[in-house]
C-alpha cells in the first residue's frame, strides 16, 4: 500500500474482503438446523446458499462499472449499509421466502462491495508488490469463507440468528470506513461495459470459476461427507472446513511474494494442478486427520489460482480496472454457486466421483489455456 493511505482504509479494504464470502457462507453448517426452524428439509435449506450467489455472481458482471461511474466510495458505502438491513431482516425472518429473499439482497449488496474494493488496493499498491496485496486479500477472502461454517456452527449450538446479527455490525462498521481518496475520481474515466469484457478478461474469469468450483467451492461436499462418512456434528464440521482458510491466511505473504517473482500466469497454472491432488483425495480417504489436512493443503493451492487471477487482470494501466476484476469476480462466484449443483450427483452416484472429477477439470482447464503460450 502506499504510505499515504490510513490504516484504519487499509484494514477496512481488508475487511470487506473477509466479510463477503463469510456472509455468503456462514450457512452451510447450520443446514439443519435452518431446515428445522422453517419447516424445509436440508436440502431446501441449502437453497440459501444458492440465493446470496446467484444475485452476486449475475450482479457483479457489471456491478464494478457501474460502481465506478457512480463513485467508488459512495457506491461501497451504500452497500454496506443495504447489507446491515439485509442481515436485520435474516434475523427477524419468521418464514423460508423472506429469509430467502433477505439472503438474495445480501448478494446483490456485496456485488458493489468485492470487485470496488479489489480495484482500490490495485490503485495504491505499487506494481511490484501487486501479488503481496491481493495475497492478502484472497486470504481473507478464503478465511471468511471457511470460518464462516465454523463460527456458523457454533452460533446454531444456541440459535443461528446470532451469527447474521454479527454480520450486520461489522457491516455497520465499514459502511463508515470508506475508500482511498484516490479511488474517488481516477476509475470513473474509462469506466465502460465493453472495457470490461476483452477477451482476457473472460480467460481469466474461466479460470476463476474452475478454480473457485473445484477447489474452494468444495466445502459444501466436503460438509456433507464430513456428516455422513464421519458423523461430525455441525462444529465439527465447521471446524474441518476452517482447516482451508486459516492455511490460506497464514500462507499470505509467501505466495504474494511468489506470484510477484515467478507472475501471475504461471501461479495460476502451478495452484490449479497442485490443488488437484489434495481434492481428489479428501473425497476417498477414509481417515479423518488426513482429509481436514489436505483439505488445509488445498487453501494454499486455491491462494495461487484466485491471487494469480486477480493478478492477470489487475496488472498495469488496464482501462476500468474495477469493471475487468468484476467480471471475474462474478465468474468465480458462478463456480461457487454451481459446484453444489454440479457435483452432489455425482457424489450421490459414488462420493469419490464428487471429489475426483472436479480435480480433473481445474487441471484440465489450467493446462489448455496456460500450458503452452501465455493467454493473449
Amino acid at each position: 500500500m502506499s504510505r499515504g493511505t490510513p490504516t484504519a482504509t487499509v484494514v477496512a479494504l481488508y475487511a470487506g474482503g473477509f466479510l463477503g464470502p463469510f456472509a455468503g457462507g456462514i450457512v452451510t453448517s447450520m443446514l439443519p438446523e435452518l431446515g428445522a426452524d422453517f419447516g424445509v428439509s436440508t436440502q431446501v435449506a441449502s437453497y440459501s446458499l444458492t440465493a446470496y450467489l446467484v444475485p452476486f455472481a449475475a450482479l457483479m458482471l457489471f456491478s464494478g462499472t457501474l460502481g465506478a461511474r457512480w463513485g467508488a466510495a459512495r457506491s461501497v458505502r451504500v452497500a454496506y449499509l443495504v447489507y446491515v438491513v439485509s442481515s436485520v431482516v435474516c434475523v427477524l425472518a419468521s418464514t423460508y421466502p423472506v429469509f430467502l429473499a433477505a439472503r438474495a439482497v445480501q448478494g446483490g449488496a456485496n456485488a458493489f462491495t468485492t470487485p470496488l474494493l479489489l480495484a482500490a488496493i490495485a490503485t495504491v499498491t505499487p506494481p511490484e508488490r501487486l501479488g503481496r496485496s491481493l495475497g492478502l486479500f484472497a486470504s481473507l477472502q478464503a478465511a471468511g469463507q471457511t470460518s464462516a461454517p465454523l463460527l456458523g456452527g457454533l452460533a446454531a449450538e444456541v440459535s443461528w440468528r446470532y451469527a447474521f446479527l454479527g454480520v450486520a455490525a461489522v457491516s455497520a462498521v465499514l459502511a463508515f470506513a470508506g475508500l482511498p481518496e484516490r479511488m474517488r475520481e481516477r476509475q470513473r474515466t474509462h469506466a465502460t461495459l465493453r472495457s470490461a469484457w476483452r477477451p482476457a478478461v473472460l480467460k481469466a474469469g474461466w479460470l476463476a470459476l474452475v478454480g473457485w468450483a473445484c477447489l474452494g467451492g468444495m466445502s459444501v461436499l466436503l460438509a456433507v461427507r464430513a456428516e455422513d462418512a464421519f458423523g461430525l456434528s455441525a462444529a465439527e464440521r465447521g471446524l474441518v472446513l476452517t482447516g482451508f482458510g486459516v492455511v490460506g491466511l497464514l500462507s499470505a505473504r509467501p505466495v504474494g511474494r511468489a506470484i510477484d517473482r515467478i507472475g501471475a500466469r504461471r501461479a495460476v497454472l502451478i495452484g490449479s494442478v497442485a490443488g488437484a491432488v489434495p481434492v481428489a483425495l479428501v473425497g476417498t480417504l477414509t481417515w479423518l486427520p488426513a482429509v481436514a489436512a489436505l483439505w488445509a493443503v488445498t487453501g494454499v493451492a486455491a491462494q495461487l489460482v484466485l491471487t494469480g487471477v486477480n493478478a492477470l487482470v489487475l496488472g498495469g494501466d488496464g482501462p476500468n480496472r474495477a469493471g475487468a476484476v468484476s467480471v471475474v469476480q462474478s465468474l468465480r462466484f458462478t463456480g461457487a454457486a454451481v459446484s453444489p449443483l454440479a457435483f452432489t450427483p455425482l457424489y450421490q452416484v459414488a462420493p469419490w466421483l464428487g471429489f475426483v472429477v472436479p480435480a480433473v477439470l481445474v487441471t484440465v482447464s489450467a493446462v489448455l489455456l496456460l500450458g503452452g503460450r501465455e493467454v493473449p
